[in-house]
């Protein structure tokens, strides 16, 4: 009889690690929608399918509140079967104190940004221990709150809506040692997510520095080697129907959808899963910020050009050590 080696037993628990969280919402919110569906056309239990809306409506700004964090979540053994898939790593390069909030600015998005779930929304990479002291809160789309039951999956990570009054309310109703965590670049870095990339889409992002002004918080640069590297997406014909199709879509919605593709659940099939490659991610050195509560464009554009330069160097020292030539630099976009 064929018995599995440990090592075949932890590996197929690494799969499956990674395959139930990047299937999660598209499991969760299709048994909500076609369960509730059930309910109102086919039974008389539709008032189940009220209370529950009713529920959602009452419990809406949750997310904006700091979200519902169970810390027995976060230390779950599947995270850490999760980031040892990779394997994912943490870095960083100064002690942060928890005497004040600060405000983290990751690069680059990635198709799903794998590495900073695994960092910021579980213990499975030792945060508490790198970062004593501090509170970490992964801000992520809106959206993602909108179906029951996802949504508090979700926020039993610690993570919470990316909107305007929930970084307000973090930075100003939580006392200190918070650490927010902001993937800039978004759904729209996603057609620049390809092996070797280093393209972020930044330019025209002021968000975060608007935020940091405002709140007088330090920004931190972290950029993490090897997100890029976890799919291969097909490139369509430039100018073609496909192409501008793409182009259109994110016109319309803000997101541009890739045809991207990776592992299956044997390491030489082809499937969704991400390949299984190092993903280390370094978080680099405070910029302190002055607390300017209206702050004007020019001041805006002076900060971005601040905090730009940091990240460039953040790059630059540590990109050798990846892969990267000494000549290779961050595009921005």
């Amino acid at each position: 009889m064929f018995l599995p080696s440990k090592k075949d037993l932890k590996t197929a628990l690494e799969v499956f690690a990674v395959f139930q969280w990047c299937l999660s919402a598209f499991i969760i919110v299709n048994t909500v929608i076609i369960t509730n569906l059930y309910l109102v056309v086919f039974t008389p239990y539709w008032p189940l399918t009220v209370l529950l809306l009713a529920w959602l409506g009452f419990d809406w700004k949750t997310p904006e509140r700091g979200g519902r964090r169970l810390t027995c979540v976060r230390h779950w053994h599947l995270w850490k079967q999760y980031c040892d898939y990779f394997p994912l790593k943490l870095l960083k390069t100064h002690d942060l104190s928890p005497s004040h909030n600060y405000i983290v600015v990751c690069h680059p998005h990635g198709l799903l940004s794998h590495s900073y779930f695994g960092h910021f929304a579980t213990e499975a990479s030792g945060f508490s221990k790198i970062f004593p002291g501090i509170t970490p809160y992964l801000l992520t789309l809106g959206a993602f709150f909108w179906v029951p039951l996802l949504r508090d999956y979700i926020m039993t990570t610690g993570i919470c809506s990316v909107s305007q009054s929930s970084m307000d309310f973090l930075l100003t109703h939580r006392g200190t040692g918070n650490m927010l965590i902001v993937v800039v670049g978004g759904l729209s870095e996603c057609r620049f997510s390809l092996p070797g990339s280093t393209t972020l889409v930044l330019k025209n992002r002021m968000g975060f520095i608007r935020m940091a002004l405002r709140h007088g918080v330090a920004l931190i640069p972290a950029y993490t080697f090897g997100e890029t590297e976890l799919y291969n997406q097909h490139i369509f014909t430039p100018g073609g129907l496909v192409n501008r199709f793409q182009k259109w879509f994110q016109s319309m919605v803000h997101i541009y959808p890739c045809a991207f593709y990776g592992r299956g659940f044997t390491e030489n099939s082809w499937g969704f899963l991400p390949y299984a490659r190092p993903v280390t991610t370094i978080v680099g050195k405070p910029l302190p910020m002055p607390k300017i509560e209206n702050p004007s464009p020019q001041t805006l554009d002076k900060y971005h050009a601040v905090y730009i330069s940091a990240l460039r160097n953040l790059f630059d020292q540590h990109k050798t050590k990846f892969g990267f030539s000494e000549t290779q630099e961050l595009v921005i976009v």
